[in-house]
C-alpha cells in the first residue's frame, strides 16, 4: 500500500526556517518523480518544488533561493528545506509522488498520482 506521511510542519516568524519531510512507504520510489505542492486558504493548489528520479530539481520562481528539495532513496524520505520564510509561504503542504511520465515531472503531479494529507506551515510577520 502506497503510502505518504508528511512531518516537520509548524508555526515560525518571517526569516525563519522549517524542513518538512515526507515519509513514502509501500514501494520503491527511485523510479518515482516527487514534488511538494502548497494550497493557501482560497487559492489554487500550486506546484512549490519537485525531483525528477534522476535528481534533476524544479522550484516556482518564488521560492528560489530559499527552498532546497532533496529526497534519500535509501531512507525513501523526501524533503523540503526552507529557509528566509515569508508570510506569503503560509499553506498547507503536501508532498506527492507519480511513478508515470518516464519519473519526469515539472511543478505538477496529477491528482491521480500518489499525496499525502498535508501540514500546516504558518508563518508570521
Amino acid at each position: 500500500q502506497v503510502q505518504l506521511v508528511e512531518s516537520g510542519g509548524g508555526s515560525v516568524q518571517a526569516g525563519g526556517s522549517l524542513r518538512l519531510s515526507c515519509a513514502a512507504s509501500g514501494y520503491n520510489y527511485d523510479s518515482f518523480c516527487m514534488g511538494w505542492f502548497r494550497q493557501a486558504p482560497g487559492k489554487e493548489r500550486e506546484g512549490v518544488a519537485t525531483i525528477n528520479s534522476d535528481g534533476r530539481t524544479t522550484y516556482t520562481d518564488s521560492v528560489k533561493g530559499r527552498f532546497t528539495i532533496s529526497k534519500d532513496n535509501a531512507e525513501n524520505t523526501l524533503y523540503l528545506q526552507m529557509n528566509s520564510l515569508k508570510p506569503e509561504d503560509s499553506a498547507i503542504y503536501y508532498c506527492a509522488a507519480d511513478p508515470r511520465y518516464g519519473g519526469t515531472c515539472i511543478l505538477t503531479i496529477p491528482d491521480s498520482g500518489y499525496w499525502g494529507q498535508g501540514t500546516q506551515v504558518t508563518v508570521s510577520s
